[in-house]
């Protein structure tokens, strides 16, 4: 099974650049990266020493629902390239493990299919479950907080 790491969508990132709200009709707040723990939902990179980011509250799903978590991630404040879409982590996944989910095509927690997979092994277990008929995509998610970090589709 080929898989594929994806960012957030450009014209998502675009919107929140161009002063759009978050998910909770609130303005990004900006600050300045020390270099460490802020990775970029949108080039899948951490943010530098120095750069200016944003914290807004995002939904990765179209529509609210009982599944649609919601919570904090960080962007860069100015635009930057999105990453390519690859089959290998993205370099902003430095910690030693994360969450893996199944959601279904109805954009629901797959029951099951969620483990905390240390980083070297999240493309097995990606692809495992991507085999499965009933998991549309998988989210890879912060094991320490939650947080959403990256989509994860077949190739």
């Amino acid at each position: 099974m080929s898989i594929r790491f994806l960012p957030l969508p450009t014209e998502t990132a675009a919107a929140y650049w161009a002063g759009g709200t978050d998910a909770y009709g609130l303005a990004p707040e900006r600050h300045v990266s020390n270099g460490t723990g802020v990775p970029c939902r949108h080039c899948l990179r951490l943010v530098g020493a120095g750069e200016p980011y944003l914290i807004l509250a995002h939904r990765p799903f179209p529509a609210v629902q009982p599944y649609a978590e919601t919570g904090p991630i960080f962007l860069h404040a100015e635009p930057c390239a999105a990453h390519a879409p690859s089959q290998t982590p993205p370099p902003m996944l430095t910690s030693r493990d994360y969450i893996v989910r199944g959601y279904s095509a109805e954009d629901r927690i797959l029951y099951g299919t969620g483990a905390v997979v240390p980083t070297p092994d999240i493309p097995a277990y990606a692809a495992t479950l991507l085999d499965r008929e009933d998991v549309a995509y998988l989210h890879i998610r912060s094991a320490r907080n939650n947080c959403y970090q990256c989509r994860v589709e077949r190739a």
